[in-house]
């Protein structure tokens, strides 16, 4: 305002010398000027003022707003931590879910497995091989397990309990001893024995996991056993052979061994084993009957003599004796023959007579004791062969397979049972011979003595 009428003045300074007209006109113009010009500023100051009152009621409107808004993100923040909180529970609780149901899945599958492993060595598992078909799903890893997979494994458990503890007999498919599959009645007791009857023929049945097949053993039981399963079989005995071990100690009857089998097991070394023991034998009998012959009667004999010698009857002492060649009658020949000898003269020749003795009565003796000695280390000699061969077949083809080692330690082992086998009894024979001998030298002695003092006692 006050710039406006300062312009004012200067103008009619400078415009002073105009006319006087143009004077008012301008003095008229300028008011009107300046009326207009208080008017706008006026109006003006009233837009500011209005412009002021409504910037400020929009500035405390804001304020407040912004307020509100700070309270709410406030609250919002607050509600944030919360659902972050329970976010956090909620994540732990379901990755706690996750490992229960985790676990309960890997329980689930392991049962199912375990009731797989169960299937397959089953028996039952011949006549309905679609059992185990049953789990596969369950079996599947990229498959959560449901409520009716866990059913289906409780029913297949308790069926195969059932059956275990159950008897079943009906016709059944089986591969028959000769390779081909027959039809016949199939016993099974509690699925650990299975016997078959098929014609005049009865057996045990074994089970193969691998074919799903149930398969006669090569060898039949005893007559004994399969009368008692035909009894069983036909409702005229309720007693039946059971294999508690599922077909382990079944197998033992096509497993079973001769003593024939034995000896083509053992190798060439088995035969001069064999041979030492055949010669024993004929050794030991020759030697025992030789003794008793020996032995037989001396003591009847010597009572004979010494009650003839006492009476002075030396022919009939000599007739008594006779020829026998015998050991006891040969020590009283050559006694009663030197009985006009002196005394040492005559025990001398008696000893001497003992003595010429011996050898007959130790004949073979000294052969069996060698035999004795020797059975053991050809034994042994093929323990060492049949470590060597099996030694050497791991060397060629390493451990992996202990079927391709059972000929060396078959040779080892067999050998050495001969071996063993044939010893033993040698060295009780010889002990026993032995003993024999003795006893007969004893004898010899005691009759010499004996003679020698009734000879004597009759000089006197």
């Amino acid at each position: 305002m006050k710039k406006s009428i300062l312009i004012l003045m200067i103008w009619a300074c400078f415009t002073a010398p105009l006319h006087a007209e143009d004077m008012r006109k301008a003095a008229v113009t300028a008011k009107k000027e300046l009326v207009l010009t208080l008017q706008r500023d006026q109006q003006s100051r009233k837009l500011v003022e209005q412009d002021k009152a409504a910037i400020t009621l929009a500035i405390d409107s804001l304020g407040a707003e912004t307020k509100a808004l700070k309270q709410k993100i406030e609250g919002i923040n607050q509600r944030l931590v919360i659902l972050n909180t329970e976010n956090n529970t909620l994540a732990q609780k379901a990755q706690q879910d996750k490992t229960q149901l985790d676990e309960l899945s890997g329980a689930v599958r392991m049962a199912a497995g375990n009731l797989d492993t169960i299937l397959l060595a089953s028996m039952y598992t011949a006549g309905d091989p679609g059992r185990r078909k049953k789990l596969n799903p369950i079996l599947d890893t990229t498959r959560f397990p449901g409520i009716d997979d866990m059913e289906t494994i409780s029913n297949l458990f308790l069926e195969e309990s059932l059956f275990t503890g159950g008897i079943e007999l009906k016709p059944m498919n089986f591969v028959s001893d000769t390779g081909e599959t027959v039809q016949g009645d199939v016993l099974i007791l509690g699925g650990f024995t299975a016997a078959y009857t098929l014609g005049k023929k009865t057996g045990f049945l074994n089970y193969s996991p691998e074919s799903n097949q149930l398969y006669a053993l090569s060898a039949l039981p005893s007559r004994h056993i399969r009368k008692k399963i035909n009894q069983y079989m036909n409702g005229e005995s309720d007693s039946a052979v059971i294999d508690m071990s599922r077909g382990g100690a079944l197998r033992q009857l096509t497993h079973k061994q001769s003593f024939k089998d034995q000896i083509k097991k053992g190798g060439i070394l088995v035969w001069p084993i064999l041979a030492l023991g055949f010669f024993a034998v004929i050794i030991g009998v020759e030697r025992t009957f030789f003794l008793g012959r020996v032995h037989a009667n001396t003591d009847k004999v010597m009572g004979r003599v010494n009650q003839l010698a006492a009476k002075g009857l030396w022919k009939e002492c000599d007739a008594m004796v006779g020829i026998k060649n015998i050991p006891v009658y040969n020590v009283l020949r050559s006694g009663l023959g030197a009985r006009k000898e002196h005394r040492e003269t005559l025990e001398s020749i008696l000893q001497e007579s003992i003595l010429k003795e011996l050898p007959r009565l130790e004949r073979f003796l000294p052969a069996l004791n060698i035999m004795g000695a020797i059975a053991p280390l050809i034994g042994l000699l093929g323990t060492v062969t049949g470590m060597i061969a099996t030694f050497h077949v791991i060397t060629l083809y390493g451990t992996g397979d202990p079927r391709m080692m059972s000929g060396g330690i078959s040779t080892a082992l067999v050998t050495t049972m001969m071996g063993l086998g044939v010893a033993i009894p040698i060295m009780l024979l010889y002990t026993f011979l032995c003993r024999r001998v003795e006893h007969v030298i004893g004898d010899m002695e005691e009759k010499a003595v004996a003679l020698t003092n009734i000879i004597y006692r009759e000089i006197k």
